[in-house]
């Protein structure tokens, strides 16, 4: 029995060795980071998304429990997941039993398929039901072509559907370990989940939350954003992993930055548009010295703040 068991081991070793070494390799350092008993996180590397940082601009994490892992997304590539999974194999041979997709947005969940290859059940909230395969999806894989082409390519992409569709806040447990699942959204995105590990007191923010740069705010609804960071405080972690920046041991404080960020553009851009100012004028009276010198800034601060002003041009009407 023992000499059996050490062949269907071997094999299940061996298969899992395939399945890590198909994709191009990366140059970048992706690396883990303990930042308790249980949980790790993979910190990306800062700015938009280009050939210099091979995509990597976003954060993952995994939790070791005795029973197996719970990895909390997967990276902006199938090349940038297979070097996380050799990070997970360097600190535990336990199977990876999980993955929570904390939303539908090209460098969290790029990654998927290769940890279903690897058998990994995955998990992810209705709210991301018709992202796969819509326009904007389309659109955002030929632009994730164009600008990776190395590491995104039809050859090396596929979209795996989840094995579970969450309606809602979820908790389970697995090998002891406790993992409350908050759905945060619509906020970021639709379907933005949150993961706290309570032994360990860890938040898997996802991009509800941006430490140390600039939030891409896109089309989101900045008012229910800010609903979601309450949601996000009333858990009250020890420490924080946001979706971009690193981890943070101020969780408190990096919620309120976000926050803040928030409520400072939808009271500017609303002042703009209660005195019926061009946003272009808008944009260029408003002083941004707070947030001008943070990561991201150029790239997604005039955004943000067109999306700010039709929103409160949105809600204006609506009163």
């Amino acid at each position: 029995m023992r000499a059996i068991l050490l062949v269907l081991i071997s094999l299940w070793l061996s298969a899992a060795a395939c399945a890590e070494a198909i994709y191009p390799p990366v140059s970048v350092n992706v690396r883990a980071e303990k930042v308790a008993p249980h949980s790790y996180y993979i910190p990306g590397l800062d700015g938009a998304a280009s050939a210099r940082n091979e995509g990597f601009m976003s954060n993952a994490g995994f939790v070791i429990t005795p029973a197996g892992v719970v990895v909390f997304d997967t990276l902006a590539s199938p090349s940038l997941a297979q070097e996380m999974v050799k990070r997970i194999r360097e600190q535990t041979r336990l199977p990876i039993k999980r993955v929570i997709l904390s939303h539908y947005h090209a460098d969290h969940y790029y990654g998927m398929q290769v940890f279903k290859e690897l058998g990994a059940e995955i998990w992810a909230h209705q709210g991301g039901k018709g992202v796969v395969g819509s326009d904007a999806a389309r659109h955002r894989f030929e632009q994730r072509k164009e600008i990776l082409g190395t590491w995104i390519n039809d050859q090396t992409q596929r979209f795996v559907e989840p094995d579970l569709w969450l309606s809602g806040d979820t908790d389970f447990e697995l090998g002891g370990i406790h993992f409350r699942l908050r759905h945060v959204g619509p906020a970021h995105s639709e379907e933005d989940l949150a993961m706290l590990v309570v032994e360990d007191g860890v938040l898997f923010a996802g991009d509800l939350v941006f430490k140390g740069r600039v939030p891409y705010v896109g089309d989101a609804d900045s008012r229910l954003w800010l609903k979601a960071l309450d949601k996000l405080m009333v858990l009250n972690p020890r420490l924080l992993v946001p979706g971009h920046g690193g981890a943070s041991d101020t969780p408190m404080q990096d919620l309120t930055l976000t926050r803040d960020y928030l409520m400072f553009l939808r009271t500017e851009m609303g002042r703009a548009v209660n005195e019926m100012v061009p946003f272009d004028e808008a944009y260029e009276r408003t002083d941004w010295s707070r947030y001008a010198s943070m990561p991201a800034f150029f790239e997604a601060n005039r955004r943000n703040a067109y999306n700010a002003y039709l929103l409160m041009e949105k809600e204006s009407v609506a009163k």
